[in-house]
C-alpha cells in the first residue's frame, strides 16, 4: 500500500513538474523534498554493489577478466573499481616533457589511455630535491639542461629507465656540464599511493650520461660506463652495475672489455636474459656488446643484431614476465623511417611497419602490453603502434598494424615515453 502511494504520489509529481515547467521556481517544501531524493539516489549509487547477488570480492575476480575499457564505460562503481589499490592495474604511458619556451623545465605526465586524458605527475618533494645540486628546490628543471646556449642544435642528454615498476631518472648535466643527479631519481606508481624516492648512489659517482636500461624479467635498473666528474675516468668508462628497487645498494658486474660505451648516452635493451647495447646509434659504423646475466659474461652482439640497430630500440617482455622466453625486441630505423621487430632465431630484423612520414628521426622508443610508443621527431607526438594481433592465416598477407597518434599536453613536447601501470586516483 505505502509502495503503491509512493508510486502514485511520483507520477503526479511528474506531471506537475512538466505542467509547471514555466515556473521559475518551487516552492521551498518541494525543493527540500527534492533535494532529499537526490541525496538518497546518490547515497544509494555509493554504495552500490559491483554485481548484484555476488559479494564484492567475487565481483573483483570477475570484473579484473574485463578490458579497461568496457569497466570505464558501464557505470560509477565499476569506474571507481577500476582505479582502486586493490584492482589489477592497467598499463599507462608514463613521460618526461619539456616546454617549447622553456626547454629545461622538465615535467612528468602520464597518460590514461583508458580515460583519454593526461594526468601530471605528483612533484617530487621538497626535502628530496634539496638533495640535487638545484640551487631552487621549487623550480621545476631539476638542475638538469637539456638544451646549452653553447650546443642548441644538440640536446643533452636526460636518461631514464622504466624498470621493476618504477621510473627511474638517472643521469643529466648541470649548467657547468657536471652530472645534475648524484643519487637517480625515482617515482613509484603503484602499488599504494604514488610517491617519489631516491635511489642509492652509482657506484663511481654520478654520470653526465651512460648507458642505462632494465634487467629483463623486472631485473632492475641497469648502468654502464659514461662519463663522471671528470672527463676521463677509465674505471668509470668500464664499470657496469644492476640496482633493483627493493635493495639498498647497487650490485657490481663484469666491466666491460674497454671504455668504447662512455662516448654518449646508449639505451642497454634487455631481453630473454640478456643486456643488448650499442655505442653509436644511426647507421653509421658502432660496436655492440651483450651481457648475459645468468653467465655474469659480455659477449660479441650477434652480427645481425649490430647491423640492424639503426635507431632507438625498446624490448617488450612476453606473457611470463618471469622467464622472458618469448621477449620481443624492437628497433626503429630514423633513417628510413621503419618499425622492425628482431628474429632471434634468423638474427634479423623483420619490417612491421613502412611509414617514413612519422618514423623518420625517431628520437625514442618504449614498448609493453602489445603496443610500441614512439617519439617521434622533435617530440612533437608519440605514435603508437599495435603490434599484439595475431598472425594471419598460412598465404594470406600480413595487414599493417593498426596506429594511433598521442599527442603531448598543451605547450609541451615529449623528450621520453615509458610504458608502467597505472597511478590510483580519486574518480574524476
Amino acid at each position: 500500500m505505502a509502495a503503491s502511494a509512493t508510486s502514485s504520489e511520483s507520477s503526479s509529481s511528474s506531471k506537475r513538474a512538466r505542467i509547471g515547467s514555466h515556473l521559475d521556481h518551487e516552492t521551498p517544501p518541494r525543493r527540500k523534498r527534492a533535494k532529499e531524493e537526490e541525496e538518497e539516489e546518490e547515497e544509494e549509487e555509493e554504495y552500490q554493489s559491483l554485481i548484484p547477488g555476488l559479494p564484492d570480492h567475487l565481483a573483483q575476480l570477475c570484473l579484473a577478466h574485463l578490458p579497461p575499457p568496457l569497466i570505464f564505460a558501464v557505470c560509477r562503481s565499476w569506474r571507481r573499481l577500476l582505479y582502486a589499490p586493490s584492482f589489477p592495474p592497467f598499463l599507462s604511458l608514463y613521460a618526461l616533457l619539456y616546454a617549447d619556451d622553456e626547454p629545461n623545465a622538465v615535467a612528468f605526465a602520464c597518460f590514461d589511455p583508458v580515460a583519454a586524458a593526461w594526468v601530471d605527475l605528483p612533484p617530487p618533494p621538497t626535502p628530496l630535491l634539496q638533495q640535487l645540486p638545484n640551487p631552487n628546490p621549487n623550480s621545476p628543471n631539476l638542475g638538469v639542461l637539456i638544451r646549452h646556449p653553447s650546443f642548441l642544435s644538440r640536446r643533452l642528454p636526460l636518461q631514464s629507465v622504466a624498470a621493476a615498476g618504477h621510473l627511474a631518472v638517472l643521469a643529466g648535466s648541470t649548467a657547468e656540464l657536471l652530472p645534475a643527479l648524484p643519487r637517480p631519481l625515482v617515482f613509484r606508481p603503484h602499488p599504494g599511493p604514488p610517491r617519489w624516492l631516491l635511489g642509492p648512489a652509482p657506484p663511481l659517482g654520478p654520470r653526465r650520461w651512460c648507458a642505462a636500461g632494465a634487467a629483463p624479467g623486472g631485473g632492475g635498473v641497469f648502468l654502464a660506463s659514461g662519463v663522471g666528474p671528470r672527463p676521463h675516468d677509465p674505471a668509470l668508462a668500464r664499470s657496469a652495475a644492476l640496482w633493483h628497487p627493493r635493495d639498498g645498494a647497487w650490485a657490481p658486474l663484469p666491466p666491460l672489455r674497454d671504455g668504447r660505451f662512455s662516448r654518449d648516452a646508449a639505451e642497454a635493451v634487455g631481453a630473454r636474459g640478456k643486456l643488448c647495447m650499442v655505442n653509436l646509434r644511426g647507421r653509421g659504423p658502432k660496436q655492440g656488446a651483450v651481457l648475459d646475466l645468468r653467465r655474469r659474461a659480455w659477449e660479441p652482439m650477434p652480427p645481425g643484431m649490430l647491423a640492424g640497430w639503426s635507431g632507438p630500440v625498446a624490448a617488450a617482455a612476453g606473457d611470463d614476465d618471469d622467464d622472458d622466453a618469448e621477449a620481443a625486441m624492437y628497433v626503429v630505423d630514423e633513417g628510413a623511417g621503419a618499425l622492425r621487430a628482431y628474429d632471434w632465431g634468423g638474427d634479423r630484423w623483420e619490417t612491421l611497419l613502412d611509414a617514413p612520414e612519422l618514423l623518420r628521426g625517431a628520437a625514442q622508443v618504449a614498448a609493453g602490453g602489445g603496443r610500441v610508443c614512439v617519439v617521434t621527431g622533435c617530440g612533437g607526438a608519440v605514435l603508437v603502434v599495435d603490434v599484439s594481433s595475431s598472425s594471419p592465416e598460412p598465404g594470406t598477407p600480413t595487414p599493417p598494424p593498426r596506429t594511433w597518434v598521442v599527442e603531448p599536453p598543451p605547450g609541451k613536447r615529449v623528450l621520453a615515453v615509458h610504458v608502467l601501470p597505472r597511478m590510483g586516483r580519486p574518480e574524476s
